[in-house]
């Protein structure tokens, strides 16, 4: 391994080993994800498009890296910071993540005082950053110069699909489509994880899935049950030609979704969203059930959340983040519409609230 530098934008400067893509100049906004395993699904994610994952388990790589875990078809991440990448073998069958990591041309970087970094971050904010090598250096400190936030680019294109798609066969690890569904929903991929496709398939659903381009006109004369807004990266404030389509659907079809579709859901119903300070990452955030008193452990991906304050009387709040109280959920009765800001398809992460897309098909009954 030869040395490198994690620098952040604010020109804090962090001396470890490169691996991976290790000649590449690599810059995103750097996060920090307190999953413990998971690793292969969280690299895969294609909401961290744009973004380096800062891990905070002190040791990752042990079990290797195998593509049935993979949540798309390629490595969505900018790069990763680990404490300690491990080295030794791996089961027969799969790579270790260096290798992994080099094949998807990925850059990684060990040896950080990860614990100090996530500090950091989580007292002054998530930021832009770069991973570089002594040979790029200068190069790579004009580019973070230069770089623009993630409030201004776009990274749903990168990740979504061009046109329409019928029940997309997953690969091995996944469910099947079913052959004689019960309904059929209109998903409009932001970056969708493969997981969350399977689950609708393991309840005999079929699903289309349409392009962040979609109109309401194609969703109403389509004959679907369902119109289901998928997860994605960047800010949902720059989609609001999308935010206004969505607008048309409500109150004419169900109206369902998941992270970034939660909060296009807010928009889409008068509210808004604003920027976290660092957001949530990882499988261990509990939220508290409204509806039943209940609470679950889920895993969450985000950096923006809806503001409770914009809201309109007839929202209602279905879920709280029991650690900051942030809304985790939301539901229009009349309107048949909910939504969820955690990942209920727990890939990585608990399963506790996979229930959730069953209650996403029950607004179709209703």
């Amino acid at each position: 391994m030869t040395q490198g530098y994690l620098i952040l934008s604010g020109g804090e400067v962090f001396k470890g080993r490169l691996f991976g893509a290790s000649g590449k100049i690599s810059i995103g906004e750097i996060v920090f994800n307190t999953s413990m395993a998971g690793y292969p699904e969280i690299l895969t994610d294609p909401s961290y498009n744009g973004q380096i994952v800062l891990f905070t388990y002190p040791l990752i790589g042990n079990y290797g890296y195998d593509g049935i875990w993979a949540e798309s078809s390629r490595m969505t991440v900018s790069a990763m910071v680990v404490k300690k990448l491990y080295t030794g073998t791996v089961p027969p069958g799969r790579k270790t993540l260096d290798e992994a990591l080099a094949q998807e041309g990925i850059t990684g970087i060990e040896g950080i005082d990860t614990r100090s970094l996530t500090l950091k971050i989580r007292e002054e904010g998530s930021c832009n950053a770069l991973i570089c090598s002594e040979e790029n250096l200068a190069e790579g400190l004009e580019m973070l110069k230069a770089f623009p936030s993630i409030t201004e680019r776009d990274l749903i294109h990168e990740v979504a699909v061009k046109e329409k798609e019928f029940n997309p066969l997953l690969g091995d690890g996944f469910a099947l489509p079913p052959s004689d569904p019960v309904h059929h929903i209109a998903a409009v991929d932001f970056g969708i994880k493969l997981s969350i496709i399977g689950n609708f398939y393991r309840r005999n659903t079929a699903v289309t899935l349409l392009p962040p381009s979609f109109t309401a006109e194609e969703v109403l004369n389509g004959g679907y049950d369902m119109l289901f807004l998928s997860n994605g990266p960047g800010d949902p404030a720059l989609l609001q030609d999308q935010v206004g389509e969505i607008r048309k659907c409500i109150g004419k079809i169900p109206v369902c979704g998941i992270c970034l579709g939660h909060q296009l859901i807010t928009w889409a119903l008068g509210g808004r969203t604003v920027k976290m300070k660092y957001g949530h990452h990882g499988g261990n955030q509990p939220v508290r059930d409204l509806e039943s008193g209940r609470s679950f452990v889920t895993a969450q991906n985000h950096n923006y959340m809806s503001d409770p304050s914009t809201l309109p009387e007839s929202v209602r709040i279905w879920f709280t983040n029991a650690n900051d109280g942030t809304v985790e959920g939301l539901f229009e009765p009349d309107l048949h519409v909910r939504s969820v800001q955690f990942h209920p398809e727990a890939s990585p992460g608990p399963d506790d609230a996979l229930w959730i897309f069953d209650s996403f098909l029950k607004e179709i009954g209703k």
